[in-house]
Order: structure tokens, then C-alpha cells, then sequence
């Protein structure tokens, strides 16, 4: 029943360290199948694992399958799925350039139209939440962006993405990293200026109706 999901989740698991989003243990990826959750265990390196050592728990956070701890933000990550009903797959990392905006507590401007594609609007950043804090959650499902697919930095923290699924959410976190090099690299050479909320809007219903086959 779970077996998709759990492949879902592993394969956008390995894509994290590919992509950079990801240093030693840190960062996780969940997904959702109804009432049962599929996420990474608590500190284990991604060269140790497999679809077998991912961990199941319910909506409540009860293990239903696994001999390993699930992972630390698992709260956070549980809070989202009761709050968002569309949200079916959560990607966590710490990305250099997007964690940077967390530190400073800053959201990603709306610079680029792939990140309207996605978001329809620049990325937010939450207030502070201690890791591992069900409030994490809550930061998300009231600030995230987006329509099916949803970005927040938390401050001082990094980067929650999610979407329909585990794939979907990578695809999130990969943007709001590249939107984030992108702007403190143009930043740094100048005064870019912002797509308006309403081109957003545009570029995301536009993308959203008629992207790919």
C-alpha cells in the first residue's frame, strides 16, 4: 500500500546531497498517503539508507512500521498534512543561500519568473521556532506560498517546501535555493527589481493550468 510513497520519499531523499541542499545528517522528506506518513529517520546518513529504514507514522505521530526513530521534525511536518490538505509530500533542508535569507530573516524577493512559476510570489520567512517544534507547522500552513506547491524559509533555520508529493516538494526546495542564489547574487551587483503580485499570480495560474504533458 505504502510501497510508492516510500520510493517517492527515498529517491527525493537521494536528491538532496546531489542538489546541495543538504550537509551530514541534516534535512528530511516525508510523504503522505492518506491517514499514514513516510519520513526519514532521526540522524541517519543518507548513504545508510533505504526505502526498508524509512519509518511510517500515522497522523498523530504513533510508528506504525519501523525499528528506527523518525525524524526530529516530524511534528512539523505532521501539523502541515492536518492543516493542508492538498500537501501529500514535505521536503526540510538547510541550503546555503536560502538558510542565509533565514538567518537574516528575510524572505526571497520575487526576482524570477521560475520562482512565480512555482510560488506566485516571493518566498516568506516565519518567525523564530526552536527545530523540532510543532509551531514549525503552524509558521507553514498559515505564511507558506504558493497554490499546490508551498515554500517558507524559517528564520534562522531553513527551508520547508512541499507539494502533491515527495518530487513536487524537491522541485519547490531546488527553486527557492537557485531563487536565492540568484538574488543575493544580483543584489549583490545591483538594485534588481521585484515581478508585481499580480504577474505572480499570472505566472503561477499560467504554469500551474498548463506545464508539461
Amino acid at each position: 500500500m505504502l510501497e510508492d510513497v516510500r520510493q517517492g520519499v527515498y529517491e527525493a531523499l537521494m536528491r538532496l546531497p546531489k542538489n546541495d541542499l543538504v550537509m551530514g545528517t541534516s534535512g528530511n522528506v516525508s510523504g503522505r498517503k492518506n491517514d499514514r506518513v513516510v519520513i526519514k529517520p532521526s540522524g541517519v546518513a543518507y548513504e545508510e539508507l533505504s526505502p526498508s529504514k524509512l519509518v511510517v507514522v500515522d497522523l498523530e505521530g504513533e510508528v506504525l512500521e519501523g525499528e528506527l526513530k523518525p525524524s526530529v521534525d516530524t511534528a512539523a511536518h505532521l501539523h502541515i498534512y492536518r492543516s493542508v490538505e492538498e500537501v501529500g509530500g514535505i521536503v526540510h533542508t538547510h541550503s546555503t543561500y536560502a538558510t542565509a535569507f533565514a538567518a537574516m530573516g528575510r524572505g526571497i524577493p520575487l526576482y524570477l519568473t521560475e520562482q512565480g512559476d512555482l510560488f506566485g510570489s516571493g518566498i516568506p520567512v516565519s518567525d523564530y521556532v526552536p527545530p523540532g517544534n510543532e509551531a514549525i507547522g503552524e509558521e507553514f500552513s498559515e505564511k507558506a506560498a504558493g497554490d499546490k506547491v508551498k515554500g517558507i524559509l524559517m528564520k534562522q533555520h531553513g527551508v520547508f517546501a512541499a507539494g502533491p508529493s515527495p518530487g513536487d516538494a524537491l522541485k519547490g526546495a531546488v527553486t527557492i535555493e537557485h531563487g536565492a542564489k540568484v538574488s543575493y547574487v544580483a543584489e549583490s551587483g545591483g538594485d534588481p527589481s521585484e515581478l508585481s503580485p499580480e504577474e505572480g499570480k499570472r505566472l503561477n495560474e499560467k504554469y500551474m493550468k498548463g506545464y508539461g504533458q
